[in-house]
């Protein structure tokens, strides 16, 4: 078993029946879907879920997942999710996918939001390794990219996977990928970011997260928000 999937079965161990559960997109949360899956058939745990994109939606699909419509939920128990980057503080970098808003919500409307990742994600500052994800209104992009440029950020927008057009959510919104001054913080970025016009949402989660598991080597460690 690898460190990925040591921390999804950890945390797939301490759901519990009758909860409303989050269910994140990326590999590690592949891991996490299909160990609810396996509880919920061979020890008939009874939960709701509810997907943070539609590559989660399809992964909670296949397995046989119950899934509540996005728009008929107005609170979770948990949202269980991956992170590009963890900071000491417990900031978070995610949306290298593109898709802020529904994972975004989800983080904010759960009474715990659980972030799984292996030891290559810990960072000591937030935008240490990847660019910032910036979700923009299309015709906007020009004047919220020139006021990133005051704040001093650095970057462009985002391109496809083949390179030959730009890369959008699934909302259709653009996606610039911006770097700053290593001094910022995180919630410095978080309220800079938080007052432009025209920012649909970003990939900076600030105090969101309730606990962090790191698989390293074999071993799992806990990191609670203070």
């Amino acid at each position: 078993m690898n460190d990925k999937q040591l921390v999804a079965h950890y945390a797939a161990a301490q759901i519990k029946n009758g909860m409303v559960v989050g269910l994140g997109t990326g590999s590690t949360a592949n891991y996490f879907i299909a160990e609810l899956a396996r509880r919920q058939n061979e020890e008939n745990l009874k939960i709701s879920t509810v997907s943070s994109s539609v590559a989660s939606a399809c992964e909670a699909k296949k397995y046989g997942l119950p899934l509540l419509d996005f728009e008929n939920v107005n609170a979770l128990d948990v949202y269980v999710d991956g992170a590009d980057e963890v900071s000491p503080d417990l900031s978070l970098l995610k949306g290298q996918g593109a898709d802020l808003v529904r994972e975004k919500l989800l983080a904010t409307a759960s009474k715990e939001f659980v972030v799984l990742v292996d030891s290559s994600k810990s960072v000591e500052r937030i935008g240490q390794n990847f660019a910032i994800p910036i979700e923009v209104m299309p015709f906007a992009w020009q004047l919220v990219k020139k006021q990133l440029e005051i704040h001093g950020g650095q970057g462009d927008l985002r391109k496809n996977a083949d390179k030959t057009g730009l890369a959008s959510s699934s909302y259709g919104s653009l996606i610039l990928d911006m770097q700053f001054d290593a001094r910022m913080d995180a919630k410095q970025l978080n309220d800079i970011l938080n007052s432009i016009s025209g920012i649909v949402e970003h990939g900076i989660f600030y105090a969101l997260a309730t606990s962090v598991l790191i698989g390293k080597a074999g071993q799992i460690q806990i990191l609670q928000a203070q």
